[in-house]
């Protein structure tokens, strides 16, 4: 075992190709300066994990992703488990329903009435939507 090795299990990185994508990722460039992809928080590389942007799992075999570099996206713990083996599209829906599941719940509602939740319905634009859109302009 090299010191990589030590030093990638002590950062939770067990599996050889969830190491060799996690360095990948971290090395081109610190891809979104490290960010998530999706929510755009700031993530250590210890935290970081690397999601699969066209799942490798999908409906159809048309559809599925691979291990290539492009496919490949630094995500937090949050959204990696969020988005799942979903879609971009689909991650997106999951997440502008939110407002609409919380405000079924009882706790949620009472916070509306006391002024401590304030509503705000925007289309949901990730983090890496962002950045590729400055760099457009």
């Amino acid at each position: 075992m090299t010191g990589l090795d030590i030093f990638l299990i002590l950062v939770g990185v067990t599996s050889l190709t969830e190491r060799l994508m996690k360095i990948i990722v971290y090395l081109d460039g610190g891809k979104y300066d490290g960010h998530c992809a999706y929510c755009g928080r700031e993530i250590a590389y210890k935290d970081m994990q690397v999601d699969h942007f066209k799942p490798l799992r999908a409906w159809g075999i048309e559809d599925a992703g691979a291990d290539d570099l492009d496919n490949l996206m630094p995500a937090c713990r949050m959204c990696n488990h969020y988005k799942r083996a979903n879609s971009l599209e689909t991650f997106r829906r999951y997440i502008a329903e939110i407002p609409r599941k919380l405000r079924e719940n009882y706790i949620y509602k009472v916070g509306i009435v006391y002024g401590e939740i304030a509503e705000q319905t925007h289309p949901v634009k990730f983090y890496f939507e962002q950045q590729e859109g400055m760099k457009n302009e």
